[in-house]
């Protein structure tokens, strides 16, 4: 986490200027012991070769230096840290030994070992600071034993025995404090990153562990796969069963996620009944595997209660996101996820959906300069789907009805992939109708209606800068324009209307019909194919008309269900044939 690493780097700061004020220290007393040594006088002709220890010396200060700077961004588990911890105790301890048994009979110089078992003790904690003072202890006193050997009482022996017991004590104070403070560290960091109620990880560890994943991923060439959790119709549960048998079933499925994913993957509370799971080294199909295993593990194990549920026992939606191949970025991963999921809550709940929007289909023809714009487009569009839901699901449902119909016209390849961009963005322009409008439950007003039919008009205008949507702006801009010419914006007639834009008419008011609005509930099957029948020639292209309620009548079956279950089913099966 971002805070422990600062704290560390601050620890890291203290124990630089101890280390370094502890060599200072010892060069100083070398330096004098040296002077002394040699009768140093700056006259002395010899001064450059005198010099040389000091040059060497100073250079040991900087090579400890350097290896000091090489700790920071090591991970205290690693080899090489340990390796550097080593070596670095090792040319301390070298200097520091060489340093007494040259003068064993100056006890200050002794307790230069002190500053060495402090910041040990500080930096690597209680077991390595006891270890250092045992070996300060040890030098200590061999250096004694030989210096004063034929001595028949061993006056430095017994007083520095008192020494090393302040090695030993201040080793044991400082190490345990170090312990005791890394523990409450620790649980400290539990509590930040925990959920206290399902013990995985939370809301905020899920978002900075994303941005881990998705960089490694990228620096390693690899894929990392988001899979977004629901638990169905939670609140019904909640409000049926009381929050605490809603708890015990969110503490369940917490379980259930850790039991079916790899100890590498990452597992966290998302947010009331949501749940995040991150799988670093793995594609889209594979996530898919593993989402849907989940799911079908989850709709077996029997829940208190679960009979009174909607579906008649509980269960999940998963929404599937991969990066790099459907995001760019950890919020992209996270934003497309969830738009999988919502896909899987519109189409009946209780099923895994991966992310798909027909935009993908344009990276092979767009330009570089028109990335960014299409990125903002896809943008609007979330914005969109979050002021109108309905505006998703029927923009879902045209998508797969423009490529049925297009389909059995035989269009070219060129026509139908402007058709299907077409149906994906002709309620686009939305952006800019207010919210209260999209969603009002009472009739428009005159006014309100023409600003509802400004929508076409905006959608045109937002993809114009898209060199690459230049054939799709006709069918978004006269997707209301009726055959009869009493349609807008232009009020245009007959063949004069696009093509497409006539076909994007008829599949759009199709579904129009059979989907329940805010302000009109949904027609029938057969009611809204007589209705197509009426108004042919008059709204609709009679000829697109009569190819399209062929289609719908060779499906029928797909869409005769009151509930719209088996439409739902069809349309997934459109989506797969899409995909493919």
């Amino acid at each position: 986490m971002k805070l422990d690493f600062n704290r560390q780097k601050r620890i890291f700061e203290y124990l630089f200027i101890n280390k370094f004020f502890t060599l200072f220290i010892f060069g100083m007393v070398a330096f004098n012991e040296y002077m002394k040594y040699v009768n140093y006088q700056f006259d002395n002709e010899q001064y450059f070769n005198d010099i040389i220890p000091i040059t060497i010396f100073m250079v040991i200060m900087l090579l400890i230096s350097r290896l000091w700077f090489a700790t920071l961004k090591l991970e205290k588990s690693s080899k090489k840290y340990k390796i550097i911890q080593f070596v670095e105790s090792f040319i301390i301890f070298s200097m520091f030994t060489i340093l007494i048994a040259y003068a064993p009979d100056v006890t200050q110089y002794k307790l230069l070992f002190l500053l060495v078992i402090i910041t040990s003790s500080l930096q690597y904690g209680f077991r390595y600071g006891i270890i250092i003072s045992i070996i300060a202890s040890g030098i200590v006193l061999t250096i004694d034993l030989i210096y004063m050997r034929n001595a028949i009482v061993n006056e430095a022996f017994q007083n520095d025995l008192i020494l090393i017991g302040v090695f030993i004590l201040t080793a044991w104070l400082l190490g345990y404090y170090e312990k005791i403070e890394r523990e409450h560290r620790e649980y400290i960091t539990q509590l930040a990153i925990y959920d206290g109620l399902t013990e995985i990880y939370n809301h905020r560890h899920f978002y900075d562990s994303l941005k881990m994943f998705t960089n490694k991923a990228k620096q390693s060439n690899t894929h990392v796969s988001l899979l977004i959790i629901d638990i169905d119709h939670f609140k019904h549960y909640n409000d049926m069963f009381g929050h605490q048998q809603g708890d015990a079933v969110l503490k369940k499925i917490a379980s259930i996620l850790k039991e079916n994913t790899r100890p590498e993957d990452f597992v966290a509370r998302y947010g009331g009944e949501e749940f995040a799971v991150i799988l670093p080294n793995t594609d889209e199909k594979r996530a898919l595997i593993v989402a849907e295993r989940i799911r079908q593990v989850i709709e077996k194990t029997e829940f208190e209660g679960e009979e009174y549920q909607p579906n008649g026992n509980l269960t999940v939606s998963i929404g599937v996101s991969s990066y790099p191949d459907k995001a760019q970025s950890d919020t992209d991963l996270v934003k497309s996820a969830d738009d999988a999921l919502y896909r899987a809550k519109f189409f009946n709940k209780n099923r895994v959906e991966t992310y798909f929007s027909i935009l993908q289909e344009l990276k092979d023809d767009i330009s570089e300069k028109d990335i960014t714009l299409l990125t903002s487009i896809k943008t609007l569009i979330s914005v969109i789907n979050a002021k109108d839901r309905y505006t998703y699901g029927h923009t879902e449902r045209v998508v797969m009805y423009a490529q049925m119909i297009g389909e059995k016209l035989k269009l070219s390849e060129e026509d139908m992939k402007n058709l299907k961009y077409g149906a994906y963005l002709h309620d686009i322009g939305k952006i800019n109708i207010p919210e209260q409008i999209l969603n009002k439950k009472m009739p428009l007003t005159s006014k309100e209606w023409d600003i509802l039919k400004q929508h076409p008009a905006n959608g045109a205008e937002i993809i114009s800068p898209v060199e690459c949507l230049s054939k799709v702006k006709p069918v978004i801009l006269h997707h209301h324009e009726h055959y009869d010419g009493t349609g807008y914006p232009y009020g245009l007639k007959g063949e004069d209307i696009p093509y497409l834009a006539r076909i994007m008419t008829v599949v759009d008011s199709f579904d129009a019909m059979t989907s329940n609005r805010v302000y009109k509930p949904r027609r029938q099957f057969d009611e809204a194919i007589e209705e197509l029948r009426k108004f042919k020639g008059i709204q609709f292209d009679p000829e697109i008309t009569d190819v399209f309620i062929s289609v719908l009548l060779e499906n029928k079956f797909s869409f005769s269900s009151g509930d719209g279950l088996n439409r739902r089913s069809w349309m997934m099966s459109s989506i797969e044939t899409l995909h493919s």
